[in-house]
């Protein structure tokens, strides 16, 4: 149950993330409108840079829970802050089944929860291959899926890289995705491989979207 301090802090930080996007990195949002505001959902994106969090975080008008690898936050103080907050620490030396209660848990009490389906960052900017752990909680939670598509993070704040460039972002919400009727068709481990594929795909495509206008030379 998330207190009424919890709740407080969270969106006193959204508004904080929100205004430094906006002011310091010309944060843009796109596709807003294709979040649900209630209901079982999780929203998936790629991964480039630790900024990705809060930048996607504030482009959403309800409270977020993130899936993140479990030492991130080192310090035992701050990790039990941001767990309050709605941080749900993953091992990655494993199948983690707790981490993975946490999180269905979270959707079934009408959290939306972010996942970063490669798993980690990426060391080169470039969208990477999704892991199954996303459509594990589709399969359980039967949830909608939101893809997502941040770009200029990895500008911005790539790994190993201490000092923060203030490059323009952007984040894009695309169409929620719903796999229930998908269920029936396919095995289990076919069915986990159609809605990994497929929020990649969506990823990619958002992508694509992003890209600047190719200009074609007039002819003379």
């Amino acid at each position: 149950m998330t207190s009424l301090l919890t709740t407080t802090t969270y969106w006193m930080l959204w508004g904080l993330f929100r205004g430094i996007g906006r002011l310091c990195f010309q944060l843009r949002l796109t596709g807003q409108e294709n979040i649900p505001t209630q209901g079982r959902l999780v929203i998936a994106a790629n991964h480039a840079s630790i900024l990705d969090i809060p930048f996607l975080g504030c482009g959403v008008a309800r409270q977020l829970a993130f899936i993140g690898r479990h030492n991130l936050f080192p310090l035992p103080v701050v990790n039990s802050l941001v767990q309050r907050l709605g941080w749900i620490p993953i091992r990655q030396d494993g199948f983690d089944r707790e981490g993975l209660r946490r999180a269905e848990a979270s959707i079934a009490e009408g959290t939306a929860v972010v996942i970063f389906p490669e798993g980690a960052r990426t060391e080169t900017g470039a969208l990477g291959e999704g892991k199954l752990g996303l459509a594990m909680l589709v399969a359980r939670t039967k949830c909608l899926v939101v893809p997502a598509y941040i770009s200029g993070t990895f500008e911005a704040l790539p790994i190993g890289v201490r000092r923060v460039s203030f490059h323009p972002v952007r984040v894009i919400y695309g169409a929620p995705i719903d796999f229930s009727p998908d269920i029936e068709r396919f095995s289990k481990k076919e069915f986990y491989r159609h809605v990994t594929d497929t929020v990649m795909a969506s990823i990619l495509a958002l992508a694509l979207t992003d890209l600047p206008p190719v200009v074609v030379p007039a002819a003379i």
